[in-house]
């Protein structure tokens, strides 16, 4: 990003300074003998420790051996590790927006958007594990926010509505990446898809739960369900909170455009 005249520095000044690196708002005192390094190359390679090793493993001199430079040489583009986890945070965001479809139903382009938001989740497991401390500000994830307010362009909606419906169905896209994170990594581990529905453990439970204790789960693990021991009529489950998500929506919309006819 270039700084045109319509920038106002003072006002740019306010971001975070990971931030305004993510933006290419760059201060050029900061920077060492061209071609040396960039801040590509650096978050990157912090990236692939994270993706590797986890997120705890990410440190600036960590970094800069995995790139053959000293730790001081990153300084002179990323000023602290705050930052390169900003910058990490927001590059994994760039992902492949589909193109607009016309007449397209808005269902299908919403789950396009959550399963492409949970698989961010389940190509950098450490993702997750960021702390979420303002609204998106980054361009990488203010470009998904975007594409989800495409969507629901045409909706008869006022603006809050539209990112009150943006921050359910990201929510949604967030537990459903975390489980199917944990999921991935529990089975590269060794253990079973039958260890998540808990099947291996449904004699046991049933001896365990009983009635006076648990009246309400109690019923419901001994008919198998709990333990998905017997045939599941609603499929995927993940699937299933999406579709009744949807549904609410749909409904919304409805009342909504049933109130102003």
């Amino acid at each position: 990003m270039e700084i045109g005249d319509e920038i106002d520095d003072e006002i740019i000044q306010s971001l975070p300074s990971g931030v305004a690196l993510s933006w290419g708002i760059i201060k050029p005192s900061r920077r060492g003998p061209k071609g040396e390094l960039s801040i590509k190359k650096i978050v990157d390679a912090a990236i692939a420790i994270a993706d590797s090793d986890g997120l705890a493993a990410v440190s600036m001199s960590r970094v800069a051996q995995s790139l053959g430079y000293t730790t001081m040489s990153l300084y002179r583009y990323i000023t602290s590790k705050e930052d390169l986890l900003v910058l990490m945070q927001d590059a994994v965001c760039d992902i492949p927006i589909p193109s607009e479809v016309p007449g397209k139903p808005w269902r299908e382009e919403m789950g396009e958007y959550v399963w492409a938001c949970v698989d961010v989740f389940r190509k950098h497991a450490w993702y997750g594990d960021m702390h979420i401390t303002s609204v998106p500000l980054g361009p990488n994830n203010l470009q998904v926010i975007d594409w989800m307010l495409r969507i629901m362009r045409d909706f008869p909606l006022n603006d809050f509505e539209k990112m009150s419906f943006l921050l359910l169905v990201s929510s949604y896209s967030r537990a459903c990446g975390l489980i199917a994170r944990d999921m991935d990594k529990a089975i590269r581990d060794g253990a079973s898809p039958e260890a998540f529905s808990g099947v291996n453990y449904g004699a046991a439970l049933k001896q365990l739960v009983k009635p006076d204790r648990f009246p309400h789960l109690h019923p419901i693990l001994m008919a198998g369900a709990y333990t998905d021991e017997v045939e599941n009529p609603i499929g995927n489950d993940l699937d299933f909170g999406l579709e009744r998500i949807l549904d609410g929506i749909e409904c919304y919309l409805k009342m909504k455009g049933e109130g102003q006819g």
